[in-house]
């Protein structure tokens, strides 16, 4: 038996537009209130400009007004284990602090979860921008 976040990304595959990879992937985000929003891939011929799953997801909460996230389930047509890439783990990580569970589809009712920190370890963050900004100043010396 899947969660209900997990079948809502299921539910979000059908939109996917993946013309050139086949690939499609379907995400489904909790907010802290308990609202969810949901995202597909969509590529572009250029792939550069394709969105994922997982950022269109982010950006629909956003837009909505929403900051903080609580959990998130991905999922691939072929129920094969996907995670979000970096520039997804990046995008949450604005959002989310590493303790995000991330819920990843293995098909059959079976899923793995891992931490948004298990999976980007050191992540950029404001922190770590102001501290290069700092080192670059000279002001971040003792």
């Amino acid at each position: 038996m899947t969660d209900d976040l997990v079948d809502r990304a299921r539910e979000a595959l059908d939109q996917a537009y993946v013309p050139y990879s086949e690939y499609a992937v379907g995400a489904a985000l909790r907010t802290a209130d308990g609202s969810v929003y949901v995202g597909c891939n969509i590529e572009n011929a250029n792939y550069s400009n394709s969105l994922h799953a997982e950022e269109v997801a982010v950006a629909a909460a956003v837009a909505d007004g929403h900051r903080s996230f609580d959990r998130i389930a991905v999922t691939s047509g072929a129920r094969d284990g996907v995670t979000p890439c970096g520039m997804c783990r990046q995008t949450l990580a604005e959002f989310a602090d590493a303790g995000l569970p991330v819920v990843c589809d293995e098909g059959d009712g079976g899923t793995t979860t891992y931490t948004l920190g298990e999976l980007l370890p050191n992540t950029i963050s404001t922190d770590t921008l102001e501290a290069a900004a700092e080192g670059r100043d000279g002001d971040g010396e003792s």
